[in-house]
């Protein structure tokens, strides 16, 4: 007995049905695996960029940072330079009017002879030396002589010791001002 045409028919179509559905199903596993591949790498490459764009901002964090710590660092040195620069100021001035007020003072013949004896005194008084060295302007000199034995007196009452001082001679120096040394 041989199988009929339609017996055939209906098996070929089976199979071919049955081979379609394994070629689908196939199909299927593929695009699944496919696609779980593809989500790995997609998933991959975006923690990768991901991680080279967080890398990237904490470079640039750490530029700003150190960019803001330089202008810190500007800002307090400016703040610095301009104080020393005030200060540097003021002394300046401190030191153009007591020039201004010792030509005036010394050409008081009244009150000139007491402050130079108390600028000797107080001089003498903070080196606590035996031996002293006095510089004087040459113009003064005749003066300090007159005042030297009051100040050598004075002192020997504070200290009860007896101050040293020799004789007084004129020295120019380099900026051509004349001084006399008590040597």
């Amino acid at each position: 007995m041989g199988i009929s045409d339609n017996d055939v028919q209906k098996q070929l179509r089976h199979m071919m049905a049955f081979i379609e559905q394994e070629a689908n199903e196939k199909a299927e596993e593929i695009d699944a695996k496919a696609e779980e591949e593809f989500n790995i790498e997609k998933g991959r490459l975006v923690q990768q960029q991901r991680q080279k764009i967080m890398e990237f901002y904490e470079k640039k964090e750490k530029q700003v940072e150190l960019q803001r710590k330089i202008q810190s660092s500007n800002s307090l040195n400016e703040g610095r330079l301009m104080c020393l620069k005030a200060r540097e100021d003021h002394i300046r001035n401190v030191l153009e009017e007591a020039r201004m007020n010792l030509s005036k003072i010394s050409g008081d013949q009244a009150r000139y002879p007491s402050i130079l004896k108390g600028l000797i005194m107080q001089a003498m008084l903070q080196l606590l030396e035996k031996e002293v060295t006095l510089q004087c302007r040459e113009k003064d000199l005749p003066l300090v002589e007159k005042l030297l034995p009051e100040c050598l007196d004075a002192l020997e009452k504070e200290w009860g010791e007896k101050t040293q001082v020799c004789p007084l001679t004129a020295q120019l120096d380099s900026l051509y001002r004349t001084y006399i040394e008590i040597i």
